[in-house]
């Protein structure tokens, strides 16, 4: 039995669990994550998107094994066991060959979901709700479910060629739009029940007719919108009051929970009662790489005043640069003035910036900041102007005097937020040995 399924059992049994899903292929976002399961002593689930890692190798440039040994190499330089790192495949289907006719398409979604679970991918979503060439716009719902079926059986048999944990699946594709929205977010609204209801059922008899039915005991969650989401610099905050009749639907519902995705930079209130209402799957990937810039660019302000000019790196100028000459994976979704366009190309909190970190030029930009920084030593006065909190946990013995460390904080507060949410008895366990340790 996959250990994701045992921690669904525990959450339909009554306790508050769940997990959160870190949505990044960024080596320092990964190592932070994997950090930090480590040191809490629990399981983190990494999952990479088809448009990310696929047989092609997506806009990383890895398939599915790469970026799977990828993941496995950074959890044995630390020393956390590969047991307890957990695989995902997010949005898995025919999305990434819209552009081609459905026959064509699936057949190379057929691949991708062979590759993924042969690759030790056990968390799959089966996503097909995406229209291709020559498709009715939208699809309905039983072409959605019958597609993810045939995509199923292709996961159910590349499993049985490979071993291990038999596969979970997630369905569903009623989802805010990967990276935060594109416009205004007026009148985000929650998934009904009957929306649910209707998924669930077209699904279930789309797995019947498959003949999956050992399968669909493997569905461990469904997608839909609790009514959070993020555009540009404003965020829609989950309300549970609204969220009631979608939270008791589940309910009835045996070894099945709800998978919310860009839950980022939601409160850490608002993920405790996410989970309380059995969205118990959390999806968060850009605010893992905005804190990343956040601290980056703090970095950079410090490497200017310390350095001096002529010495520093300048990483903003030249990301700034790359951006504007190679414009493509940020023009389609910022707008307005020249200045406004800068200001979200620095500061989105749809944070486009992360498709740009593995540039050459950029990488290089950061590298040099690193080695700055390490080779000249930074007085506590100036970190403490740019990362607080950092320099804080510096002067308590928390964090070590390397940058790539402080970055690395930043983003684990992130994580934090979602780790107390998910594991209220790890928290309550620590506050206990803590008071007992001070008695």
């Amino acid at each position: 039995m996959h250990p994701l399924l045992q921690l669904i059992r525990r959450h339909k049994s009554g306790e508050a669990v769940g997990i959160y899903s870190v949505c990044s292929a960024h080596p320092w976002v990964l190592e932070s994550a994997l950090r930090l399961a480590k040191e809490r002593h629990t399981a983190v689930l990494i999952e990479a998107t088809s448009n990310q890692v696929n047989q092609f190798g997506g806009y990383t440039g890895m398939t599915p094994a790469q970026f799977r040994d990828t993941v496995f190499a950074l959890a044995d330089r630390i020393g956390l066991s590969r047991d307890r790192v957990w695989l995902g495949g997010d949005h898995l289907g025919p999305n990434v060959w819209q552009d081609h006719p459905a026959d064509e398409a699936m057949q190379l979604a057929e691949t991708l979901i062979h590759d993924y679970v042969s690759a030790g991918f056990r968390k799959i979503h089966l996503d097909c709700s995406m229209s291709c060439k020559g498709d009715p716009v939208p699809l309905s719902d039983i072409d959605i479910a019958t597609r993810a079926a045939l995509l199923c059986a292709v996961a159910e048999k590349a499993w049985l060629q490979a071993g291990g944990e038999r596969p979970v699946y997630v369905i569903g594709t009623e989802v805010p739009v990967p990276g935060g929205a594109k416009d205004n977010m007026e009148g985000v609204a929650v998934t009904t029940p009957q929306a649910a209801d209707t998924t669930l059922q077209v699904h279930r008899l789309a797995w019947r007719l498959a003949e999956l039915d050992n399968a669909w005991g493997r569905v461990i969650a469904l997608v839909v919108q609790p009514g959070v989401e993020f555009d540009h610099q404003n965020v829609v905050h989950y309300q549970p009051g609204k969220a009631i009749a979608l939270s008791q639907f589940i309910e009835a519902q045996p070894n099945m929970v709800y998978e919310a995705h860009s839950t980022d930079y939601q409160t850490p209130h608002a993920y405790s009662a996410l989970v309380r209402d059995h969205f118990a799957i959390l999806k968060v990937g850009p605010a893992l790489t905005f804190a990343l810039r956040e601290a980056l660019f703090a970095l950079d302000h410090i490497d200017r005043e310390w350095n001096g000019e002529l010495n520093a790196a300048h990483l903003r100028d030249t990301l700034e640069q790359v951006m504007r000459e190679e414009p493509h994976q940020w023009s389609r979704y910022y707008h307005g003035s020249p200045h406004q366009q800068y200001i979200d190309r620095q500061y989105s909190l749809s944070d486009r910036v992360r498709y740009y970190w593995a540039h050459p030029q950029v990488k290089l930009a950061v590298n040099r900041l690193m080695d700055n920084l390490r080779h000249q030593p930074v007085p506590m006065a100036l970190l403490s102007q740019y990362l607080p909190q950092q320099a804080q946990a510096l002067c308590a013995g928390a964090l070590s005097n390397d940058p790539q460390h402080w970055v690395m904080n930043n983003i684990q507060r992130v994580l934090l937020s979602y780790a107390s949410a998910c594991e209220p008895r790890h928290d309550r366990q620590q506050s206990q040995y803590q008071e007992y340790e001070s008695e």
